[in-house]
């Protein structure tokens, strides 16, 4: 007598759980990488921040990839985690391999146009500059995707978190606005990096 093999959809219904669970390991992952880094900066008076980012100096170049990983206090950390998981998971409905390759250009990039284009003498250190990326990355990948599911996701995210945007202009003193202005901007270039390259092939292949 043959054997029943599991249902197509409950096999589906299984990978969906599964996707789901790994998915949202890996966000709550690197938050917990945040927090923990926090605890020992903390046990250690916050000697960890001096490897944020600083400005045109060589010796703290690798700042660009430590500063989002670095909060002043649990306070700078708990304003960042929530858009962190909220934006970040947004990201990461779009498929896991895209939200990696975006976190990691986006702070690569804004890491280095901050280093570069920084004012002198200051030290940057936060998740924001990320988030702000992935503000810029949700606007923008509807409009270059040309895709119909993202461009809702878009406006939505302009809806709730549109008022964001402020932060990339000049306000309270010791918020890094210039890391947020170049994560949104890396964000959205991104976006056209990751996106725009498929419709510009699919182009030219009708002509």
């Amino acid at each position: 007598m043959p054997q029943h093999t599991t249902l197509p959809a409950d096999h589906r219904r299984e990978q969906f759980f599964d996707a789901l669970k790994n998915n949202l390991g890996l966000l709550f992952g690197i938050v917990l990488i945040f927090w923990g880094v926090e605890i020992v900066d903390t046990v250690l008076r916050g000697a960890l921040d001096q490897f944020g980012v600083q400005p045109r100096r060589l010796s703290k170049l690798s700042g660009i990839l430590t500063s989002p990983f670095l909060h002043g206090d649990f306070g700078h950390l708990i304003s960042n985690t929530i858009p962190f998981l909220i934006l970040g998971g947004i990201v990461l409905i779009g498929g896991r391999k895209i939200f990696i390759i975006a976190s990691i250009l986006i702070i690569v990039l804004g890491g280095s146009a901050l280093w570069l284009l920084g004012p002198p003498n200051t030290n940057h250190i936060g998740a924001s500059s990320l988030i702000f990326g992935y503000l810029g990355f949700l606007l923008a990948r509807g409009i270059v995707e040309r895709s119909g599911f993202w461009i809702v996701i878009s406006l939505i995210v302009l809806g709730v978190y549109g008022s964001m945007i402020f932060g990339v202009l000049p306000g309270q003193p010791g918020i890094s606005w210039q890391g947020h202005l170049f994560g949104f901007l890396s964000g959205i270039a991104v976006a056209w990096m990751l996106f725009a390259k498929d419709k510009i092939d699919d182009r030219r292949s009708i002509t």
